[in-house]
């Protein structure tokens, strides 16, 4: 079943940057996850971590500094989860899949680097 895709960014033409202030407060909400240490981490998140030479402290980095670019919904189960994207501590384009979980906790569910 495919996603249906969400995009509410604005396009500041001076400054050549996207401000999506829809997303807002859900990136408080995933920094608050991250700063008090409530999010998991799927298998396969880890193994695309791992695949890329990230490190949990890069994922941390990206949600903390980055910017939630989209929303996807699920047809079926109505969940969202949204796509962060920012930089590693190597300064590496990095997006992070993650949803807020039904008890409250942030699930990470991919992890990848952008292509050049």
């Amino acid at each position: 079943m495919k996603n249906r895709l969400f995009k509410m960014c604005f396009h500041d033409k001076t400054t050549n940057a996207a401000f999506c202030p829809m997303f807002d407060r859900i990136l408080n909400k995933i920094i608050e996850k991250i700063r008090t240490r409530r999010y998991v981490m799927t298998i396969h998140a880890e193994e695309e971590m791992d695949d890329d030479g990230l490190t949990i402290f890069d994922i941390e980095h990206c949600l903390l500094t980055g910017e939630v670019t989209e929303c996807q919904k699920d047809r079926e189960t109505d969940e969202r989860k949204y796509l962060v994207r920012g930089e590693s501590l190597g300064g590496k384009e990095t997006t992070v899949v993650a949803k807020l979980g039904i008890t409250g906790t942030l699930v990470i569910i991919t992890v990848y680097l952008e292509e050049d």
